[in-house]
């Protein structure tokens, strides 16, 4: 739209409007509301993340696992990547408990260490979260002839 504009001297000039264009939603698509994490999903990204690790044998304490062996067998029951995990969500930061159990003839301080770096690594590039702490329990030893702490699957009659 052009407006006339006069000016002391009686000239007519014409005037541009300079009505600033406005951007909707204002700033930028990735500052736009709030992406929260649920613990259980941090729990799931580092149960599955230890497990890959070299020398780590099972995950929770042998009652969780004796547990966990009989809901897995259960028709419809879903496996427990999460078992041995417990972590503690905030806003940008995340603290993690982790309980395993390591075959027999590893170090444990190394395995301990590679848990922790692959943990911290998978949890931080999948969430964004900070991971502050990654504190790990060794329950137990596989010994190389110790049978699994899993019951016998039922008999059919």
């Amino acid at each position: 739209m052009t407006d006339m504009t006069t000016t002391p001297e009686g000239d007519q000039e014409p005037r541009v409007s300079t009505r600033k264009a406005t951007q909707r939603g204002g700033g930028d698509p990735a500052t736009r509301g709030r992406t929260t994490i649920a613990d259980g999903v941090v729990e799931k990204i580092a149960g599955l993340a230890a497990r890959d690790v070299v020398g780590v044998h099972a995950m929770g304490s042998g009652l969780a696992r004796t547990f966990g062996a009989v809901r897995d067998r259960v028709p419809g029951g879903s496996r427990s990547v999460a078992r041995g995990v417990k972590a503690e969500v905030g806003e940008v930061q995340t603290a993690l408990d982790l309980e395993i159990v390591v075959d027999y003839g590893v170090s444990i301080a190394d395995v301990a260490r590679a848990v922790r770096e692959n943990v911290i690594a998978s949890v931080e590039r999948m969430t964004g979260l900070e991971v502050v702490e990654v504190n790990i329990a060794v329950s137990d030893v596989k010994l190389p002839d110790e049978e699994d702490e899993e019951p016998e699957p039922p008999r059919i009659q």
